[in-house]
């Protein structure tokens, strides 16, 4: 067996995604989505061996907020995850979506009646 599959010999789907579980509800999802995003789970041990060592370096709470904050996003990328904990956006305030304004009357605006 090469040398690069044998340090994850001892790791399965189920450790990864119990790992992630103890740092929280976010993470866990982000561990997930990148293992069931590969045809072979074991594809995705790095990256998530490579997330969860994020939190060794960062902290496991800025590591939960920078996944909740990624999967706000639609990533579950070990890059996007890394950039969001290099820059501290974990500790931002999330952007507010905006409710747009618009009119109820316009002459480009059909309105219920017109698809019936």
């Amino acid at each position: 067996m090469p040398k690069s599959h044998q340090q994850y010999a001892d790791w399965s789907p189920e450790r990864i995604i119990r790992c992630a579980e103890s740092i929280g509800a976010s993470t866990a999802h982000v561990i997930t989505a990148v293992l069931s995003s590969r045809c072979h789970p074991q594809q995705g041990f790095r990256p998530c061996l490579g997330i969860l060592r994020l939190g060794k370096s960062y902290g496991n709470d800025r590591l939960e907020a920078a996944c909740g904050r990624a999967l706000l996003f639609g990533t579950s990328r070990y890059k996007s995850i890394e950039s969001i904990l290099k820059h501290g956006l974990d500790n931002k305030p999330l952007p507010e979506q905006q409710e747009l304004n618009l009119p109820e009357d316009h002459d480009n605006i059909r309105g219920p009646s017109y698809y019936n």
